[in-house]
């Protein structure tokens, strides 16, 4: 068994002095062995531990854990050493434990580590980012990265700050290497397949991402336990800012490709709603392992219910592009499909075709990726359609389609291409340490950062407008 190392936060004096001598961190970056060295502050979500389900030879295997005492760091370790101990390529990460309530002050005195991941409670998350920067301490961070329009006006100035002082932040997107997200991008980049994209309407948009999660699921083969704070929107922050930072993200991606977005005049809002998840005390007590609602959930309880806004939609236009983006969440998943994990629906429309993600029950619950033709020479678009496919198969090897109706095809991807979920927090780190070694973090990525958390904290503040 592969040892965690727990140091717990009693060291004072000339230890202390120790560890600060010891704080000085690598500003530059070449892609030399073990020259990065993460620090994990304040986990509760389990996707700090995805950060390390490999190992990375620019990654030294020491890692610097600060956070307060409680489940929320025990149930971090745990997942780590499940990766240590693996059968199957394990790990061989050293978990280095600091537990007080200066848990952050520690972390910025020592300075252990020359990457911060953030990936745990949503309100707390802008200042960590923002204390980070100050210290000069790049950050890696699972979304969102501000849930409100008091947060992102903070963080806007941080990356501001970020982006002067030569500090990468970074927040983890892993649904851009999604592969049917991935090719859904790469055909509607070729015009002679997809034509022009559409503007759309309010009513019928030419782009539509809808998102289907569920509280109580499974994570590498094992029951996701929730922290109690996961269901409080004011910690968590509302679905509309939360899980829809992925959905606004592609829309970017996919409108604006690699290219900057001023939100003061690409971004237009018609309408945005919210709506909350009803769960029993049985069920609540099901994800937490809690026998009663805590304090801090009692003003969202009603007739002993817990009622969590974690539902919205919005719809507004990007570039002149009109755009709906929605995130429904379950308590879980429908009997009979326990197994099938959150679901996504995407549609991008163009001039000579619709790109289309479906996950419903005709895909067995998984994702696939369809070309539907809009012109009648349906022969000639098939054609061009394989040569689109075999234009790309250095990278995408094994592409194939068939026939899914009278002009419509599915783009049969094989797995062998493909990545999990979990597999793809590797593809956001590699990209991560390429910026770390350029030294900057492309202009384009720091404005679709500031113009993505601004719509997601837009929406919110609308949606609750509309409520009242």
């Amino acid at each position: 068994m592969r040892k965690i190392i727990f140091v717990i936060a009693m060291c004072a004096g000339l230890f202390m002095a120790g560890c600060g001598e010891q704080s000085a961190t690598k500003k530059g970056f070449d892609g030399s062995k073990g020259e990065v060295t993460l620090m994990t502050l304040d986990p509760g979500h389990f996707h700090a531990a995805l950060v390390q389900m490999y190992m990375y030879d620019q990654v030294s295997p020491e890692v610097y854990v600060y956070a307060p005492e409680g489940d929320d760091v025990k149930m971090h370790l745990d997942r780590v050493n499940i990766y240590n101990e693996r059968e199957e390529n394990p790990t061989q990460w050293n978990e280095n434990l600091y537990t007080g309530d200066d848990f952050l002050e520690k972390m910025i005195q020592e300075k252990k580590g020359n990457v911060v991941v953030l990936a745990g409670n949503n309100g707390k998350k802008t200042a960590y980012v923002k204390a980070a920067v100050d210290a000069g301490i790049n950050v890696l961070s699972d979304k969102p990265m501000a849930i409100d329009a008091e947060r992102f006006a903070m963080l806007e100035q941080t990356l501001d700050e970020a982006a002067a002082k030569g500090v990468m932040v970074y927040d983890i997107m892993t649904e851009r290497s999604e592969i049917n997200n991935e090719l859904q991008r790469v055909l509607v980049g070729m015009p002679e397949l997809f034509g022009e994209m559409e503007k759309g309407t309010p009513e019928d948009p030419a782009i539509t991402k809808e998102s289907v999660h569920h509280f109580f699921k499974y994570v590498s083969g094992e029951p996701l336990r929730r922290p109690e704070w996961y269901f409080d929107v004011k910690q968590q922050g509302e679905g509309i800012v939360d899980v829809t930072t992925h959905l606004v993200d592609l829309v970017q991606c996919t409108v604006k490709p690699e290219q900057e977005i001023d939100y003061h005049s690409d971004i237009k809002f018609t309408s945005a709603r919210r709506w909350a998840t009803k769960i029993s005390r049985d069920k609540y007590r099901l994800v937490t392992g809690k026998e009663d609602y805590p304090a801090f959930l009692q003003k969202d309880i009603v007739n002993d219910t817990l009622h969590v806004y974690s539902n919205g939609e919005m719809n507004y236009q990007l570039d002149g592009v009109n755009c709906r983006v929605s995130v429904v969440w379950n308590f879980m998943a429908e009997v009979g499909t326990e197994g099938t994990g959150d679901t996504h629906y995407s549609v991008v429309k163009g001039t000579k075709s619709n790109i289309e993600i479906r996950q419903g029950a005709e895909q067995g619950y998984k994702p696939m990726l369809y070309v539907a033709c809009k012109g009648d020479d349906v022969a000639a678009f098939e054609k061009i359609l394989r040569e689109s496919l075999k234009s790309i198969a250095d990278k995408y090897p094994g592409l194939d389609i068939k026939p899914s109706g009278d002009k419509e095809w599915q783009v049969v991807i094989p797995a062998s291409i493909a990545k999990t979920h979990e597999q793809r927090f590797s593809s956001v780190m590699e990209v991560y340490l390429n910026h770390l070694i350029s030294g900057e973090i492309p202009a384009w990525e720091r404005s679709q950062m500031k113009s993505k958390y601004y719509t997601t904290t837009k929406a919110v503040e609308l949606a609750r407008l509309s409520a009242e």
